[in-house]
Order: structure tokens, then sequence, then C-alpha cells
């Protein structure tokens, strides 16, 4: 930062901060109980700081604040500006759709239910949202032959008006016919009550009353009218069941859930009102914040119940508790003028929908993903970008990433995953067990498994002839980590003589930068871009491999026999003798003539198994 205020010169009061570039752009806004304790935190040494706060810090010009009375005004103030300006270091949840809701215009002389998307406003009821406009409009033709409101537009509405003759949905009793006063206000808005109340959920005061006036119609011996209220009820009990019924009682709650890589997270909501799911929307946050699990459930509290016009419920369930609980409350029970509790369900019918909603969350991210992957135009482009920003002799066709796992230094792996054309080729991923490295050393471990997977390409030198796995020649070999792992990369590449064929580069964690041989600055993609986000993926992709094979490494060894290994002892004859012993330690302290009493057991088998542990113990003895 090019000015850094003096500590004393900040208020000690709670408030919202910016962090400005040199041209004025918002480049982060945050909130502080107590400004002047935590503002002087980002100014600390850049290695503690987590990347990107570090990254956001050293684009900084300035900072400002706006000193507020409370807590909760320094989160809505926070939330208003994150709002107003879409600072690139905050995080903000982007519907992964535009999300169809059904609106009333209760500021409508004769309201009307209408299909919208976009910005909410004022004197609108809105239900939903709902997943696509079609599920809408074949609920809403059901609900009006049992409540008979106008559909039509506004300009429809006036010219039939001034003809003083209805349309055809007046005649097929789809509409009531307010344009040529066929009903009057006090019907018609017992009419807009009920499909509103109906739409909310609260549908068996509704069916109640319909079947009471059905009956009364029917005493009265209005037979047509009876009919007519009894295919009403008919329509509206199909339209109920349309809803889905998630809980017994008539309850109103939202459910949140949450799914997430390294890149990015998938935020899913569905809206239940008087035990029905009568809604639900999507989001999708691109991660440029470091954030723990707990602050960024806050974070999605804040934007999803901070926008205008949304309806916060009486309980909220949430797949994690949220950082500052009590702030968040507070501030949602401010807004709704009413309780909220915000709640993480542990037990029963609640858990079992919130582990719904979460695993909608993670199809929803996996689609997410897959599209994204998946669209040519993307791939072609971040293929491009990627050639022109590292300088690369051609397109990267194949770019196989390469990364290691182990635990202070044992059981030591390797992973390299493939992208060909901009997707995972899974049929080409390979695993290596390091076999030469002993201790804690990446670099060593880094050059055995490249040494291994690129001498394929040196003998033979017909592509047809070599091993099936090692068959083609990356255009792009991608190393995680920065320039020592690169260092080590080039210097096998120059040793196999692979130097004028394959293109190296390394991927750090850190800031993201990309490091290329020969230059000792890094390349910095611009974030959000194709380019970045394809390396990310592939580096990620074989983190995870290197990750999920480590661990099997180890699960295999910590749950490793002496009885393994043994000639003639299998799988069925180990289980048998553990069992019938009643333990390994039983077999171990067993003496000859017990493991050559068994009948099932052959004698030069039982003899193997007692000469293998005693040598296993042996073994142990000299190692301690």
């Amino acid at each position: 930062m090019q000015y850094k205020p003096p500590t004393g010169s900040i208020p000690d009061a709670p408030g919202s901060y910016q962090f400005y570039d040199a041209e004025g752009r918002v480049l982060y806004v945050g909130k502080a109980k107590s400004l002047r304790h935590r503002l002087p935190n980002y100014w600390q040494d850049s290695a503690k700081l987590q990347p990107r706060t570090a990254q956001m810090v050293a684009q900084a010009d300035h900072v400002e604040w706006v000193v507020v009375e409370s807590e909760v005004d320094a989160l809505i103030l926070e939330h208003s500006l994150i709002q107003a300006h879409l600072p690139r270091y905050n995080v903000r949840l982007k519907d992964d759709k535009s999300y169809p809701w059904l609106a009333v215009t209760l500021d409508d002389e004769w309201p009307r239910p209408v299909v919208i998307r976009g910005r909410k406003r004022k004197g609108v009821r809105y239900f939903g949202p709902y997943g696509h406009a079609g599920a809408i409009r074949s609920t809403l033709d059901l609900l009006v032959r049992s409540f008979p409101v106008r559909t039509c537009s506004d300009t429809k509405f006036v010219r039939h008006e001034r003809l003083g003759r209805p349309c055809l949905l007046y005649d097929i009793e789809r509409c009531s016919g307010p344009c040529v006063e066929a009903v009057d206000h006090p019907t018609y808005d017992a009419y807009v009550s009920d499909l509103m109340g109906f739409l909310s959920g609260d549908t068996e005061p509704v069916l109640d009353r319909l079947e009471a006036e059905m009956q009364e119609a029917s005493d009265a011996l209005q037979f047509e009218r009876a009919a007519r209220l009894r295919d009403r009820i008919a329509v509206a009990r199909k339209a109920a069941e349309a809803q889905q019924m998630v809980s017994e009682r008539a309850e109103d709650f939202d459910v949140i859930g949450i799914a997430e890589d390294p890149l990015e997270a998938s935020v899913q909501i569905f809206h239940v009102r008087r035990g029905r799911v009568v809604g639900h929307r999507g989001f999708v946050a691109e991660k440029v914040e470091d954030l723990s699990a707990p602050e960024f459930m806050g974070l999605v509290l804040g934007q999803v119940y901070g926008a205008v016009g949304t309806e916060i419920p009486r309980r909220v369930l949430v797949p994690e508790e949220p950082a500052d609980l009590d702030l968040l409350c507070r501030w949602l029970r401010t807004v709704r003028e009413g309780p909220v509790d915000i709640v993480v369900p542990r037990r029963g019918a609640k858990r079992a929908l919130q582990e719904t909603v979460t695993r909608s969350a993670s199809e929803d991210l996996a689609r997410h993903r897959l599209r994204r992957a998946a669209d040519h135009n993307a791939r072609s482009k971040a293929l491009t970008e990627l050639q022109s920003a590292l300088g690369l002799r051609e397109a990267p066709l194949r770019i196989e990433c390469f990364d290691m796992s182990h635990l202070q230094g044992t059981d030591y792996v390797g992973s390299m995953v493939v992208l060909e054309d901009g997707l995972v080729k899974r049929s080409d991923y390979r695993r290596f067990k390091v076999k030469t490295v002993r201790g804690n050393d990446d670099y060593a471990a880094m050059e055995e498994v490249l040494t291994r997977r690129l001498s394929a390409l040196k003998e033979p030198a017909d592509r047809a002839e070599r091993p099936r796995r090692f068959a083609y020649r990356p255009n792009l070999l991608l190393v995680d980590g920065g320039k020592g792992q690169l260092g080590v990369a080039e210097k096998v590449v120059n040793e196999l003589g692979l130097g004028d064929e394959i293109e190296l580069a390394s991927l750090a964690k850190q800031f993201e930068e990309v490091y290329r041989p020969g230059s000792p600055e890094p390349v910095r993609l611009r974030r959000g871009s194709d380019a970045l986000y394809l390396l990310q993926r592939v580096r990620d992709e074989a983190h995870r491999f290197a990750i999920t094979f480590h661990r099997e490494k180890r699960g295999k060894r910590m749950t490793s026999s002496v009885l393994d290994g043994i000639p003639g002892l299998g799988p069925a004859r180990k289980a048998r003798l553990v069992k019938e012993f009643a333990g390994v330690n039983a077999v171990r302290a067993a003496s000859l003539e017990e493991l050559l009493a068994p009948s099932w057991l052959p004698d030069d088998v039982g003899l193997a198994v007692y000469e293998g542990v005693r040598k296993t113990g042996r073994q142990t003895m000299m190692k301690q």
C-alpha cells in the first residue's frame, strides 16, 4: 500500500472499510467491530497473510472507512457497498441462471398473476422462485380454474374494457371478467387472497372453505354451482399435490445447502412454507476471498437475505453455524421485524432434508463445472489465451500435470493427470509409487516421477512401440509448485534431451502465479480468465488424484498384518485362522503344535505361519 494511516488515527468504533486501488476502484469491502483493532492486521508481514489477502493489500493504494453506530449497522453497510461496487476480492453470489417468479400485482386495481424475471419492485407479491417458467405456467393454469383472476396484460384489459366484451378466457371460465364488471371487488379480492394463500402453501383453509360452499350449494339445490365448486376443488387439490410436502407441521423455514471445491462454491436454497416446498433457487460463487466455512456461511446469509424484497422466514436451516451468529440473528430480526432463528439440524426429518439440499448443491456444482468445461468456445479461448500468455510455440492441446503427496516423508506418491483439448482424459491418468527417495524431499521425488514418465519418450523413437500409457508427448508439462519444482522439471527435460519438444510451466498456489523457464518473474493470468481456470482445474485434479492414492497406500500399510505374504495363507485361510485363534496376537503366541492341529490347515502352511510370525517379531526387535 502506498499509504497506511497511523493506528492512532483509526477510530476505535464499529464500521465498514474499503480498500481502493490507484485508479479509485474498490478492491475489497469489510466490516469490523473495532476498525482500530481490525485494519492493522492487513499491514503485517505478507508471508503471514492468506495469499489472496496479501495480493489484495499489494494492489491497494489506500484504505477508507465509515463509522456507524453498531455492528448490525456495519453489516448492513458492508452488504450495501458490496452490491454497489462489486469489489474484485469479495465473494459474490451469482445466480447460476435467471430464475422466474410468480408475481401478483397487488398495486393494480384488479391484481393479476404474472411470470417475471429480474429485479423485484414494491407493490408486488412474489412466490417462488421456480426451476423454470413452464412449471409456473402449469401451476397457474390449474389455479385460475379454481381462482378465476385475470391473467391478461394491462393493454388487453383496457381494450376489452372499452369494447364492453370479455375475452375467450371468460367464456371458458378461466377469468371472472373484471373488465366488463362481471365480478365485484370483494369477490375478486377474495379470489386473489385465496390464490396467494394457496401459493404460500396454506392450502387446507382454502379447500375447507370451498368444500363448505359446495355443501351449502348442494343443500340449497344449486347443483350447477355445486358442480362448479366440486371441479374447482378437484383442480385445487391437484395443484396442491404438485407442491412437495416435507414437514408434517404447517411451518415456514428455508433450507440452505452448500457444496464447494477449491475454486468455486454452489449454494442451494429451498423455501418451505406451511410444510411444502414452494420454490428454490441456486447460486454459484467464485472463491476470491480466503474464508473459513463459518465465514462463508455468514456471507451467504448476508447476501441472500440482504437483497431488497427478500422474504425472511421464521427459521433458517444451515449446514454449519455461521460466524457472527448473534450479529446475523439481530440483523435479520430487525429486517423481518420478528424472531429469526438460524439452526443447524442434528437429526430427524430436517437433517435428512438438509442433506437432500446439500446433495442438490453438489449436483448443481458438478453441472456448472461440466457446462464450463464442455463449452467448446470457452475451451478454445482458454487454450489460445494460454498459448499467448505463456509464449508457447503451439497451443497446449495435451497438458500433463504432476503433483506429489506424502505424510512426513512416508508413503511418497506422485500423480499425473491429463487434459486433451481442454477436457480431462482419465484413461491417461497415472499414479507413481516413489521408490528411491527416503525422507521429506519433494524435489527428489518429483525428479524420479518425471524421469520415469519422460524416459518413455526417448526409446524407442517410434511412438507405436512406446508403452501405451506414455505414448503421447505433452505440449505443456505443468508441475504444482513454484520456481523450485520448475527447476527440477527443467533439469529432467534437458538431461533427456527433450528441451526442444516439451514446454514447461509451474503453478504456485500462492497468488496463483505461473512460472516459465528462463524468467525470474511470474506470469499473472487475469483472475477469472478461462486460461487460469483451466490451469487451476488441472492442478487441483492432480492434487486430488495424488492425495487419494496417498491415503489408499497409507491405509493399506496401516492395516497390514504379520500374516501378510506367508506362502499358502490366502485371504480365506487367514480370516479363519484369526477367527479360530481369537486374534492375530494369539496366532503369534501359538506354538508349532497348536498351528499344526487344525485339520483344514496343511502342515507346510502351518509351519510357514509359525516361522513367518517369529521372523517378523525378530525384525521388529532388531529395529528397536
